[in-house]
């Protein structure tokens, strides 16, 4: 039985990224941070690893893959959001939002598409 080990995002900047998701996440470097490539582990306990490595190919628009980051409730994603635009995220103008979205997209500081989820409303 295979279970997965790893989400990979590819990104510019590996030091870059290291910042901003393990602020993000409350991550840590499972080794050395190089340019090329890292794993981070949950700071806390059990998770699911992110690895983050090096790319020089261009950012999705529309990613057929992604990560959705959930919040307990509304309030808890205003202030997720928040938090992360002054982490180095970005918000997306995103062309396909349905009417009164769960869910709003950012990038983060390399342009990977994620989502804040309100998970309240699941």
């Amino acid at each position: 039985m295979l279970t997965i080990g790893s989400v990979v995002l590819g990104v510019d900047d590996v030091r870059r990224a290291v910042a901003f998701w393990t602020a993000a996440l409350d991550y840590v470097p499972r080794d050395a941070v190089d340019d090329d490539w890292v794993v981070l582990l949950p700071a806390n306990g059990p998770g699911v690893q992110v690895a983050l490595g090096r790319s020089t190919s261009p950012v999705q628009d529309h990613p057929r893959v992604h990560l959705d980051l959930y919040a307990r409730d509304a309030a808890d994603q205003a202030a997720e959001v928040e938090r992360l635009v002054a982490l180095g995220a970005r918000r997306v103008d995103w062309d396909s939002y349905p009417e009164d979205p769960d869910f709003v997209v950012l990038a983060d500081p390399s342009g990977n598409r994620f989502c804040v989820i309100d998970a309240g409303r699941t």
